[in-house]
């Protein structure tokens, strides 16, 4: 039978998972207040990190934009056939490019870029990060009278919000052309609707809520990476528990923004 002790020591434990969950969402909050503040402050720049800064935009955002435009734009191709063959089989036609719009402009697009960064860039940029701390470097960087946030986090979590924002406003002009081609071809005889259309959709209201979505997905999948592979060094637990936990800390933001545009967009 088990000891009192142990059932005590168990509550106790059970007890302070809300504390450190709460304690780790504090952190995140923090240590992106701190990059905010960091990002806004022009003696940042004047400290010599554009040079990092311009590489690891480049790295970010250049080797895979290819790539992604080229995959939205076959979703774009594949998803526009089949909405539109569905819609004129049940006499809908005309809400087809209305429908392809909302779902792959307004909801698909922004979450795969952002999804796509995180996984290809921010996250393997969190993980070096981590290394480099239990490596010393930042404490190096101390010593020599530098702030490491300000010259290693602050220029990865810059590129990784240019490049979220960046493959979302590419990938979303490439769906909006390839779309009115599957359906219009090259003529020119449906501008005028699909000019009418497009600004029905996209409202001041809906126009806003999409610029604010990519934002804080950029944002979302930018820091909270890259402030957990930090604080998995701080005596929280294992690098990879603290990495597991950071991405379903991520999904669940971006799970919540999602939520919130859609009753924004749609009630």
């Amino acid at each position: 039978m088990s000891s009192p002790g142990t059932w005590t020591q168990a509550l106790a434990s059970i007890g302070a998972l809300p504390v450190r969950w709460l304690a780790g969402w504090w952190k995140i909050v923090e240590f992106g207040a701190v990059v905010l503040v960091l990002a806004i402050s022009p003696s940042s720049y004047r400290a010599g990190i554009g040079p990092a800064l311009a590489r690891h935009v480049y790295l970010d955002t250049v080797p895979i934009l290819g790539w992604f435009t080229t995959l939205c734009a076959l979703l774009t191709l594949v998803i526009t056939r089949i909405v539109v063959v569905t819609a004129y089989s049940y006499g809908l036609s005309q809400y087809a490019l209305e429908m392809v719009i909302r779902v792959l402009v307004l909801e698909l697009i922004p979450l795969t870029a952002a999804l796509f960064v995180a996984l290809r860039c921010t996250i393997p940029n969190g993980a070096a990060l981590g290394e480099m701390r239990r490596l010393g470097r930042f404490e190096a960087l101390r010593r020599q009278g530098l702030d490491p946030v300000a010259r290693e986090v602050l220029p990865r979590v810059l590129a990784g919000i240019f490049s979220a924002i960046t493959l979302a406003a590419l990938s979303c002009v490439v769906a909006l052309v390839l779309a009115y081609l599957a359906v219009y071809g090259t003529t020119t005889a449906g501008i005028a609707g699909y000019t009418r259309m497009f600004g029905h959709v996209f409202n001041p209201a809906v126009a806003l809520i999409f610029v604010l979505k990519t934002l804080f997905f950029s944002l979302a999948v930018s820091v909270i990476p890259m402030a957990s592979a930090l604080f998995d060094l701080e005596g929280d637990g294992s690098r990879e528990s603290a990495a597991l936990q950071g991405l379903v800390r991520m999904f669940a933001v971006l799970l919540l923004i999602e939520s919130v545009s859609l009753v924004g967009n749609y009630y």
